[in-house]
């Protein structure tokens, strides 16, 4: 059995405006129907105008996915009839649209590279969402109808739930470095549909359409099972139905929504109301020179050039703030491993715990913490006492230090003064070690270091107390 998997993934911008009107496309939480006016109402005689901030992303996205982008391009209508479509047709583009024949290059989880053909990228507007109550009841909310997608849909190449998951991993990715989309499935910012087909021959067998699925986990289930049921059905001799499905994610199973429409049924043809869109050179160099660099280009530079694990490079590059903060800091300390380790064990650890968004510390804090425990200004535990409260407090770590004497004891009079002291507080332990036994030595460098309130130098403290325990 071969699995046939292509994905049509629509991605809202990140405009300010509707793309066909002034309304903002901010509706997420906002009350129902308040974004709208006449435009995206369909109010008769109210007439679109194109977004051309809607363009410029349309045109970030197809660079980025390494696209061609056509001289010409047009808006058509596609009709259908449905509730939260308030004009009975939706602005889309169809024989002629924005970018076609691009690729993602996908990284296998066996390090295998893979190339994903995208067959085109399109601009439309979105629908209203149609709202079912408990008591049977839908209710129409049109704050969403008219922001601006872009619809990338690729070619059958996909093998496997799995390669689908990744795609879309990347993609988002890909959008949210190029500030184009905000990538949150559970929103609906970025949604994904799946054609997928299972043939006994190898051949494109009968495909089936799935939809709602709202999280990178829901896209590898929903396909995952959606293979298996075709599998089963083939193996026993039945034949796929050609039908829309949608993914049931409480029961974890596909369910049928209707037949599945054909292009002719959507009626396309030319939307009179808007000029075809003309892209020149100027305009493709201009914004292609202002990309920044791409996830996959930023990985491989890391690789060669800090000689990270993968793991480390997959997490910090994952988020383009966090990769730029990254790179900040190891501009002012050419350590990246160091840096590495205390952003993924406590720089991320207190971002996800203050549930912020952005870092509160800056990269030059943050590596002055990091010096100062190098040079034994501090230790490593008071390092990250000190993070924490530059991280909460927006202090410089300096100025914590020395307002809460946190500096470490370096003084070799001051540590002997503590080594002796718990060495005559402990004589079994110190007769122990002489009597080979090693293992205490640990013991007491942590009563010194309770003694000084864990400001005495660990690697001192440990040479003194070796030397004192052997005079003992």
């Amino acid at each position: 059995m071969r699995t046939i998997i292509g994905l049509e993934v629509h991605a809202q911008l990140l405009t300010q405006t509707k793309i066909f009107c002034g309304c903002s496309a901010e509706y997420f939480g906002a009350a129902p129907n308040a974004h709208t006016c006449p435009v995206c109402l369909g109010m008769p005689g109210a007439l679109p105008v194109l977004n051309e901030k809607a363009v410029e992303f349309a045109l970030k996205a197809a660079l980025a996915l390494n696209c061609e982008i056509p001289l010409r391009s047009k808006f058509d209508r596609k009709n259908y009839f449905y509730p939260d479509l308030p004009k009975g047709y939706q602005i889309s583009q169809y024989d002629e649209p924005i970018a076609i024949n691009g690729f993602l290059n996908l990284i296998l989880d066996d390090g295998q590279t893979k190339k994903i053909r995208i067959r085109r990228l399109h601009l439309e507007e979105d629908a209203g969402k149609s709202i079912h109550m408990p008591d049977g009841k839908s209710l129409v909310d049109l704050n969403r109808a008219g922001v601006p997608l872009i619809e990338i849909v690729t070619e059958p190449d996909l093998a496997s739930a799995e390669e689908a998951r990744l795609y879309m991993e990347e993609l988002r990715r890909i959008l949210r470095y190029i500030g184009v989309c905000s990538g949150d499935l559970e929103e609906g910012s970025l949604r994904c549909d799946a054609n997928v087909s299972v043939s006994a021959d190898g051949t494109l067998g009968t495909k089936t359409e799935i939809k709602n699925m709202n999280s990178f986990r829901a896209v590898e289930e929903a396909i995952k099972f959606e293979v298996l049921r075709q599998t089963e059905i083939l193996k026993s001799g039945g034949t796929i139905v050609q039908a829309t499905l949608t993914w049931n994610a409480e029961q974890n199973k596909t369910e049928i929504m209707r037949t599945k429409e054909e292009a002719q049924d959507y009626r396309y043809f030319p939307d009179p109301d808007l000029v075809p869109l003309e892209i020149n050179e100027t305009w493709k160099k201009k914004i292609s020179d202002a990309l920044p660099e791409l996830p996959q280009a930023k990985r491989a530079r890391w690789k060669e050039e800090f000689g990270l694990p993968d793991y480390d490079i997959d997490i910090l590059s994952d988020e383009l703030p966090i990769a730029l903060y990254f790179e900040s800091a190891v501009k002012t300390y050419a350590k990246p491993k160091e840096i590495s380790n205390w952003m993924l064990s406590e720089l991320l650890r207190l971002l996800k715990e203050s549930q912020s968004k952005e870092l509160n510390i800056s990269p030059e804090h943050f590596v002055a913490v990091l010096k100062m425990v190098e040079s034994g200004q501090i230790n490593r535990s008071t390092g990250k006492e000190v993070l924490e409260e530059a991280f909460n407090t927006g202090k410089a770590p300096e100025a914590i230090v020395s307002e809460k004497g946190l500096g470490q004891i370096s003084d070799e009079g001051a540590l002997i003064e503590a080594i002796a002291q718990v060495i005559g507080e402990n004589p079994k332990a110190v007769a122990d070690f002489k009597s080979g036994k090693e293992a205490v030595v640990g013991f007491l460098q942590g009563q010194v270091m309770k003694k000084t309130q864990g400001k005495a130098d660990p690697k001192k403290t440990r040479e003194l107390l070796i030397e004192q325990l052997k005079k003992a």
